[in-house]
């Protein structure tokens, strides 16, 4: 009996060996993925147990139903002994009793839109969502016959700023394990960028092709790479990020709970270097300013939607529900800088279509800033820009919310059924049904353009900034089937104007006098208004 109990130790650890190898659970209490594993080895040890407790030299033979209920009783204990104590740990640990830990999660703290948003940088705006860049990319990657047998792209393409230039990056992987095989020396060759103002899309070859990868096998795996050389630590989703110089680096953010899998936090990164391997751990507060993606978007949700609900207490979430909030269904991301921002809105629990404000959420560092700004809610924006549209079924990005002469404007993009970008189309935040959208090839500038002169009156008429000028010199020009006023008054100041804000333009000479009105001093003065 002792020999068969020694059998079933043995093969159990051979089994839950095998077993971790390929599933790699942290070894990590607070860790539901451990107990897991824990739970599975106990239900193996007792099968096992119940099998060699029923053999004699390799054969079936009647056994003690009270022993065989014995042998299995004890692994079955214990089972139900982990899942009571978790559930009472949970239960301890939930927002029943704990309603102001969870609402202090994320620390919110209340900005100014005008004040802390500058005016809109359209070089510096992510104007193609993820779906968009992936039709791009794989138009890239279609383009090498060399790789497409060899390799696919990933669906990374994680959003980055780099050098001040808004990308999406994602790296190819291995097609499949007898790809792995004959590739595995040189490993993955590049990475593909996507610019995500522009458009333009890149593969960029690697002097040293990536090892350590997710499609990867064995040890050089990816995640078997972190596992095996920090076996305590809870991991989140690794991103694929490039630094300052282009050299590409696997970021994988640290996680620790409250009590088993519960309040999920972010402590720390691990940065490792596909090439090589090598990796490094950084404390949440020294993660170096390239990386912009230690904080994974959804998890900034719900730790916004716990600081929304629970702020109140947790029985006020359930009944009363005064001041109860919730993050919109979507969100987007902006760059400022030198970092990427997550955007959602932020609405009513009661799902009135409208928003309360919104946060900025800095994707390094977790820090998180509530603006009050009440308007429609964003599905009601990208509904009045389809509609605008109709004819052309074109379907809508989920706006990004910017500062447009000092008011705040929804930009989307319309995409038709290939994914390409169409139209661009802004959206009044406060009054949905105020929308233009314009061409994408006449440019953006161009669209922000025809939005301001459509609703010049309704653009905060105590904004504007009114000047008398004489000109100097005025000429003309035409740029993407548009007729432009380039005018110099007499000190020398720059302006633009477009044919459309009055008709009266082309019959003003040099020595003139205009009165004008802008929202913003510039180089070139961008004119808003003739108001004679």
């Amino acid at each position: 009996m002792k020999k068969k109990k020694v059998y079933s130790i043995v093969l159990s650890i051979i089994i839950m060996f095998i077993y971790y190898y390929f599933v790699l659970p942290p070894i990590n209490l607070s860790s539901r993925s451990f107990w897991n594993f824990i739970i599975v080895g106990l239900l193996v040890y007792g099968i096992l147990n119940v099998l060699f407790s029923s053999m004699s030299n390799m054969t079936f033979i009647k056994t003690n139903r009270k022993e065989k209920s014995f042998v299995l009783a004890i692994p079955l204990f214990g089972i139900l002994f982990i899942l009571v104590i978790i559930t009472l740990i949970n239960f301890v640990c939930s927002p029943i009793f704990n309603a102001k830990s969870y609402s202090r999660r994320i620390s919110v703290e209340t900005g100014n839109f005008t004040e802390e948003i500058n005016e809109v940088n359209f070089t510096t705006l992510p104007l193609l969502d993820k779906n968009s860049s992936e039709k791009l990319g794989d138009r890239v990657m279609g383009q090498m016959k060399e790789l497409v047998s060899q390799f696919y792209v990933s669906d990374q393409y994680t959003q980055i700023n780099y050098n001040n230039e808004i990308l999406r990056v994602t790296p190819l992987e291995y097609a499949d394990i007898i790809k792995w095989f004959s590739n595995r020396k040189k490993g993955v060759q590049g990475y593909i960028t996507v610019n995500s103002v522009s458009g333009e899309s890149e593969l960029k070859r690697l002097n040293k092709g990536m090892k350590y990868m997710p499609s990867a096998h064995f040890n050089e795996n990816l995640y078997r790479k972190l596992r095996f050389k920090y076996p305590t630590l809870v991991f989140g989703d690794s991103k694929f990020e490039i630094d300052n110089d282009g050299n590409p680096f696997w970021i994988t953010p640290i996680y620790k709970y409250t009590g088993v899998g519960l309040k999920t936090r972010v402590t720390g990164v691990i940065i490792l270097d596909p090439i090589t391997g090598d990796s490094k751990k950084y404390d949440i507060k020294n993660v170096p300013t390239w990386v912009d993606n230690a904080y994974d978007a959804n998890l900034i949700i719900e730790q916004v939607d716990n600081w929304g609900t629970y702020k109140g207490g947790y029985l006020n979430s359930i009944f009363g529900q005064k001041n109860v909030v919730n993050t919109t269904d979507g969100y987007n991301y902006l760059a400022m800088n030198d970092d990427i921002y997550l955007y959602t809105g932020i609405t009513s629990v009661l799902a009135d279509e409208s928003n309360l404000g919104f946060i900025l959420s800095n994707m390094r560092t977790g820090q998180t800033r509530y603006y009050e700004v009440a308007g429609a809610e964003e599905y009601s924006a990208m509904a009045s820009a389809e509609g605008q549209v109709q004819q052309m079924n074109y379907t809508s990005t989920f706006p990004l919310l910017i500062n447009l002469n000092n008011k705040p404007t929804y930009l989307v993009s319309l995409k038709d059924a290939a994914g390409l970008v169409k139209m661009y189309g802004f959206v009044d935040v406060q009054d949905y049904q105020k929308v233009v959208v314009t061409d994408a090839s006449k440019g953006i500038e161009i669209a922000a353009q025809n939005y301001l002169e459509n609703y010049a009156s309704d653009i905060g008429e105590d904004l504007l900034i009114k000047k008398d000028i004489s000109i100097k010199t005025i000429k003309n020009a035409t740029k993407n089937g548009n007729t432009f006023y380039y005018i110099v008054d007499t000190d020398d100041k720059k302006y633009i104007a477009s044919i459309n804000l009055s008709d009266n333009l082309p019959f003003i000479n040099n020595g003139d006098k205009l009165t004008i009105g802008y929202y913003k001093e510039s180089e070139i003065i961008e004119i808003a208004k003739i108001i004679n």
